[in-house]
């Protein structure tokens, strides 16, 4: 058996070696996941938009949708962290302990086993000793016998050689006989010692290895099982974030998108009207007789001016170019009459008014980009930035004034609750003078009413601007119409209205420009609807509460915390009863939600 003790040697170790590279598996598993998951969130990282002005976030669906899918892929990424955290805690840590006491005990059975062993060799050796000696003292005395019993029938022999003789048989016979009780000792302490050792020893030894070996499987088994519920645990957050993914996808709107474009792009800006036809026959009109070239009455006059204009651009004159006509200043009729030589009348269209507003077009400023230019989007850059924002096309420029005179009135708000703390404040400290001094709060309180001074000029400022460009696009729409009818005028009857200018001197201001009272901004703060609770707190001390707008409170009561402390050392709080007021901030235990703090 004592091969079969090495070979459980080997197969204990190839065990070992078995659980040592199961581990080195599950640690190279490991890596991997958190590779990938360190690559996933390169890669959101490297997709999610940096931190924009708010004017340049996304609002298209698309994008937001795509944002959605980045936060759930690092949703996942995450998870695949937990899973590489799981395997290295439940697996591979514990397959290395494992491995670390499974050694030390497979080193403790096997000494046992080899001690066993020696010590049955040593048996051995000193039975073999023992009947080696025996065997050595009988082949003496055999000797001894043979020499006695020669010189006893020897004749010539003395009798004290034969008397010697016989003692030596007697000494080699007796040592025969103590060796002989000695090795049938040694030779029945060795028979029990190896059956000691074959039955009862190295089985027990054996055992223990085979618990040891089973108890390995055992482990392996539970490994196995640990790793796979490692995935199997994130499977439900996993396909959370799929889901996710899913609804992101779906909640693309292109609809939504293309009204956003179209909210974006909005310049305000009309299509330009059409070209007025120019008559350049009414000096041949003056000079020649009826029964040449005439022009149609006005009853039945039909002109196209598509073709007629087209004609006009490529027309020749008698004496080459056609002589530039002096530009007299812009009169409000368009339409002049002149007489046939048979006493006629009959409309001429007149070409000054036609030729100052092209030359307008061409010389002047523009005041509006030009069309390829909005239709690349390039109508922000046409000029610098202006304080009335006067360099964006109108409806952009409406949409910004919108914006600043939102954020002006946040910040009025915000003064104007600055104000009515500092005033409590002031009231409570001259009644209670040990609290403060309200001198000092004369300089904070006047800045603030220079600040809500400020802010309510910049409101009305902003909103005249406003107003100016709402009169302007409705102003635009009703010439628009006009300007329409009176086409329709000019080609079927006489009319001298109807002339369309763009020039920004003459457009006609509507009555929006006309601005609120300073008052109506004192009332769009007002609100009747009850603040919402952000907390609750509990006195620590006992308050009267005498001053206007301050809450009476007795020490130990709990109420609702609507209002933090802007830095003014007053609360503002509200009993379960509704009723609302300022506390000292020093008097209470103040706890606010987690999810209502700063709203």
């Amino acid at each position: 058996l004592k091969d079969q003790f090495d070979n459980l040697d080997k197969h204990t170790q190839w065990g070992i070696d078995f659980l040592e590279k199961y581990a080195k598996f599950v640690k190279e598993r490991i890596e991997i996941e958190q590779n990938y998951a360190k690559q996933l969130r390169n890669l959101v990282k490297k997709y999610c938009p940096k931190r924009s002005p708010k004017d340049e976030e996304p609002r298209f669906t698309s994008c937001i949708a795509f944002f959605n899918i980045l936060n759930e892929l690092n949703d996942y990424a995450g998870q695949r962290e937990v899973v590489a955290e799981e395997m290295g805690h439940r697996v591979y840590g514990e397959l290395m302990r494992y491995s670390h006491d499974l050694k030390t005990e497979r080193k403790m059975h096997l000494q046992e086993g080899r001690k066993a062993q020696q010590y049955l060799d040593m048996c051995w050796k000193q039975m073999d000793n023992s009947k080696k000696k025996f065997e050595r003292e009988c082949r003496e005395a055999e000797k001894a016998q043979q020499s006695y019993e020669r010189l006893d029938n020897d004749t010539n022999a003395t009798k004290a050689d034969v008397e010697k003789a016989k003692q030596q048989l007697n000494l080699r016979t007796h040592m025969a006989d103590e060796n002989k009780n000695e090795y049938a000792a040694q030779l029945q302490n060795f028979n029990g010692e190896q059956h000691k050792h074959y039955y009862i020893v190295i089985p027990q030894i054996y055992k223990q290895l085979q618990e040891m070996d089973e108890r390995r499987t055992i482990k392996l088994s539970e490994c196995y099982k640990g790793f796979a519920d490692s995935e199997r645990k994130v499977i439900p957050i996993i396909s959370k974030c799929l889901e996710g993914m899913i609804l992101a996808a779906k909640s693309v709107d292109e609809h939504r998108d293309s009204q956003l474009v179209i909210d974006c792009f909005k310049s305000g800006f009309e299509p330009p009207g059409d070209f007025p036809f120019e008559d350049y026959s009414q000096n041949i009109y003056r000079t020649i007789s009826d029964g040449t070239i005439s022009t149609p009455k006005q009853e039945g006059m039909r002109i196209d001016s598509k073709t007629t204009v087209g004609k006009a651009k490529g027309k020749l004159w008698l004496f080459g170019k056609k002589p530039k006509p002096q530009s007299p200043p812009l009169t409000p009729t368009s339409l002049y009459t002149s007489s046939t030589p048979n006493g006629s009348q009959y409309p001429i269209f007149s070409i000054e008014p036609v030729h100052y507003c092209m030359s307008d077009i061409k010389t002047g400023k523009p005041r509006i980009p030009s069309f390829r230019s909005l239709k690349r989007g390039n109508f922000c850059l046409q000029g610098p930035a202006l304080e009335d924002f006067s360099h964006l096309p109108p409806e952009q420029r409406r949409k910004k004034l919108q914006q600043r005179i939102d954020e002006l009135n946040r910040e009025l708000q915000k003064e104007t609750d600055q104000k009515d703390a500092l005033i409590k404040m002031k009231d409570v400290y001259e009644k209670n003078p040990q609290m403060g001094d309200p001198s000092s709060l004369q300089p904070k309180l006047t800045e603030t009413m220079s600040n809500m001074d400020r802010l309510r000029m910049e409101i009305h400022k902003n909103e005249a601007w406003l107003s100016e460009v709402e009169g302007k696009v409705a102003a635009r729409s009703d010439r628009r119409h006009s300007s329409d009818i009176n086409h329709l005028v000019t080609q079927g009857r006489e009319s001298p209205e109807g002339s369309y200018t763009d020039d920004a001197n003459q457009e006609v201001r509507g009555p929006t420009q006309q601005h609120a009272h300073p008052n109506e901004f004192d009332d769009e703060f007002e609100d009747d609807d009850p603040l919402p609770a952000i907390g609750h707190c509990k006195a620590i001390y006992p308050f009267d509460g005498h001053n206007e707008g301050t809450l009476a409170m007795k020490e130990g009561e709990i109420l609702y915390i609507i209002e933090e402390d802007k830095g003014d050392g007053w609360t503002r709080a509200r009993r379960h009863n509704g009723e609302e007021g300022y506390v000292p901030t020093s008097y209470i235990d103040v706890t606010l939600e987690k999810n209502s703090k700063g709203a």
